[in-house]
């Protein structure tokens, strides 16, 4: 479902489909309910793997974005397992941003030598064809497109990142009454997650919301982080914002055991 005549409002970038379902596709589905548009972008078909064919993975995404409400999803077709950030990869994803246009970026951050080394590579091709989107006189490699500057980059950590980060400033999204979507968009991928497998990213990623929501208040949240401090010049609207909340506003908290 793509044009390239579209303009999206967010642009969300994963190097394999499952990547942003996982990471913050509570966030992407609150969006659309918000009223935003939402484009996802897979550098790749996240094949071969021992359970899938590219055949199957384009439905499984293409169910996921159903399931998400996200309108618009592209594959760029990069080769999966040698993703490595290049110019030809740059270009590629540097010359679908100028078609979207968007206003903010949200890249998967983060190394996680347990899993595929695709997740470190993109992060490093985003954040470049960021940059490479806005460059003038080499519309050439960008199918003629015009140039354009992502006004915004904003960071969607893995959870199994292999770092602690001290990014210059973090977030969290309140995903509560979105969440039943992200777990059906996540279960969407059935060739990637078997009924054990369900099961375990399931449980995991109940837990991982939880916590993150749990720190601002939430039933369920997602972690977002900042290449730059949080801008504010009212540091009174900052911290009393609807949904600015703490720990401190959890019903119930002096009702739980506090060790």
């Amino acid at each position: 479902m793509d044009s390239d005549n579209v303009r999206v409002d967010v642009c969300a970038v994963a190097p394999h489909p499952d990547d942003l379902e996982i990471t913050c596709g509570g966030t992407l589905a609150k969006l659309v309910k918000q009223g935003y548009t939402v484009g996802i972008i897979d550098l790749t078909t996240g094949e071969p793997t021992p359970r899938g064919t590219e055949e199957i993975r384009r439905a499984e995404a293409e169910e996921a974005r159903r399931i998400l409400g996200v309108q618009h999803r592209v594959n760029l077709g990069l080769p999966n397992r040698v993703l490595m950030d290049g110019p030809d990869m740059r270009f590629a994803l540097a010359t679908q941003l100028r078609k979207w246009q968007p206003k903010v970026l949200i890249s998967v951050a983060g190394r996680t030598p347990a899993a595929s080394p695709d997740h470190h590579q993109s992060h490093l091709i985003i954040e470049a064809s960021r940059f490479y989107s806005q460059l003038t006189k080499w519309d050439d490699r960008f199918d003629g497109t015009p140039p354009y500057r992502v006004p915004q980059l904003v960071y969607s950590p893995f959870p199994f990142d292999a770092e602690q980060r001290l990014w210059h400033s973090t977030f969290v999204i309140d995903i509560s009454e979105v969440m039943p979507q992200k777990l059906a968009a996540v279960k969407a991928y059935q060739s990637q997650f078997d009924e054990g497998r369900a099961k375990m990213v399931d449980h995991f990623l109940n837990g991982w919301n939880a916590w993150q929501g749990a720190r601002c208040g939430f039933a369920h949240g997602e972690l977002f982080a900042l290449p730059q401090p949080l801008a504010a010049t009212d540091l009174f609207k900052l911290v009393s914002s609807p949904g600015g909340h703490t720990a401190e506003h959890i019903p119930g908290k002096d009702h739980l055991p506090m060790g």
